[in-house]
């Protein structure tokens, strides 16, 4: 075994930042030798979870458990080890006439981490999480043995795994199924919506649409609150595609890629000028409804175009903050946690509102449930944490939950659904605050 050693560790909010052991290891015999030598672990993909899911006394890395062991072409089925990051199936699959059934936000997590957060995309209402096209995964339980859980073997170990946040072992490899493409492109109507009132409206005329999303102004107040822009989309088919990007239907060019060289000073972002990015970003589309070609990346992962884009939150970092209200009550949560933030004048520089369809029940798990679900990026800084405990007293009075992903602030009382999980010697800073606060 190598010697221990601690570094400074956190994810991709900046906050919380830790000093821990961290090991990464590309032999499935040696990290069996680092489990069974350690009390306290927690796995940890590519760090690109926002809060302390992924932090714990002891954390093992899977970057290093970096590769592919098949992809079947004709039936579209592919199977990795769990540090492959989504990046790199998308690389191999588009090409191929593939694409990820479901996807968050950044296409820069693991595929371990897609399956510990059972991640969500623009397009639960239709097509579910990231679990329903796992077939199977093999998980190095707190024994050191290597098991095969699927829906039909281990199957109590599948589904505790699934939005387990990590807490039942080590997943190792992953096979899962993708999707038939025939463009890059997804074929996006953009529509603008004055208050939240039209932006409700818009979404459940859209049910039918595989992909929707808003962007909400969320430091909007009367007549203008929820003042957002609605995406829809679907996959363009081939001959839908204007002539310039029909020649390559499969494949994009390559685009500069900025980068945020240093992180921003504090004062750089505060109410005014997330006020003034908002009403920019609003009006930069002027007409009403906008009908476009766009290709998947753009769609799906814009901030993924700026690298390191994090540090415009300064060194003091970030949270992001999402719950989920079910859907009967969704307007009236949504107007008082919007009403909310406009009073504290602690801007979001980034709100984004998705439609959840029906939950699986055996994903007992797994943050979703049919409503409404709003994700919120949040500057940390002394007024934060009151503001937290506002919104999570509105989300438990309308009955909804949040996104532990994303949770580093929260109230255990929303988050009693960890209870499902039995503790073993994988445990988090998370999983130690939420049954300190139960305690």
């Amino acid at each position: 075994m190598k010697p221990n050693f601690t570094q400074k560790v956190t994810n991709w909010g900046n906050f919380p930042v830790v000093e821990k052991e961290m090991r990464s290891e590309d032999s499935f015999k040696r990290i069996k030798e680092f489990v069974l030598n350690h009390n306290e672990i927690i796995a940890r993909g590519n760090g690109r979870c926002y809060g302390d899911a992924s932090l714990g006394e002891t954390i093992f890395s899977t970057k290093k458990l970096n590769k592919f062991i098949s992809f079947d072409r004709l039936n579209g089925v592919i199977e990795c080890e769990s540090g492959v990051l989504l990046s790199d199936v998308l690389e191999i699959a588009v090409p191929q006439g593939y694409f990820l059934y479901v996807t968050p936000g950044t296409k820069f997590i693991s595929v371990g981490g897609a399956i510990a957060s059972d991640v969500h995309g623009k397009n639960h209402h239709a097509e579910g999480c990231f679990s329903e096209y796992v077939i199977e995964f093999k998980l190095m339980t707190e024994s050191g043995d290597i098991i095969t859980c699927s829906r039909e073997q281990n199957a109590d170990k599948f589904w505790a795994t699934i939005g387990g946040m990590g807490l039942t072992g080590i997943i190792l490899t992953i096979k899962f199924k993708l999707k038939n493409i025939e463009s890059a492109y997804i074929r996006q109507e953009s529509i603008k919506a004055e208050n939240l009132d039209e932006i409700f409206r818009l979404f459940e005329e859209s049910e039918s649409w595989t992909y929707t999303v808003a962007w909400i102004d969320c430091l909007q107040k009367g007549k203008n609150l929820g003042r957002s822009i609605l995406m829809r989309g679907e996959h363009a088919f081939q001959h839908e595609l204007p002539q310039n990007l029909n020649k390559q239907p499969l494949r994009l060019k390559k685009k500069l890629q900025p980068t945020v060289p240093f992180y921003f000073p504090g004062f750089v972002l505060n109410a005014l000028t997330v006020k003034i990015f908002n009403l920019l970003y609003y009006k930069k589309q002027a007409k009403k409804e906008v009908k476009s070609f766009i290709d998947y990346e753009t769609f799906f992962y814009p901030l993924d175009a700026i690298t390191d884009w994090n540090k415009i939150y300064g060194k003091s970092g970030f949270i992001q903050y999402q719950m989920v209200i079910p859907k009967e009550a969704g307007k009236e949560g949504m107007k008082q946690i919007l009403e909310t933030i406009a009073s504290s004048g602690n801007g979001s520089f980034l709100a984004v509102l998705k439609l959840f369809g029906k939950n699986n029940p055996e994903a007992y798990n797994s943050f979703p449930f049919e409503g409404y679900t709003l994700a919120l990026d949040f500057k940390v800084n002394s007024k934060l944490k009151k503001l937290v405990e506002k919104l999570d007293d509105i989300v438990q009075q309308f009955g909804g939950r949040i996104y532990l992903t994303k949770d580093s602030m929260s109230r255990s009382s929303l988050t009693n659904y960890l209870k499902n999980i039995q503790s073993s010697k994988f445990v988090s800073l998370q999983h130690k605050r939420i049954i300190n606060n139960n305690s």
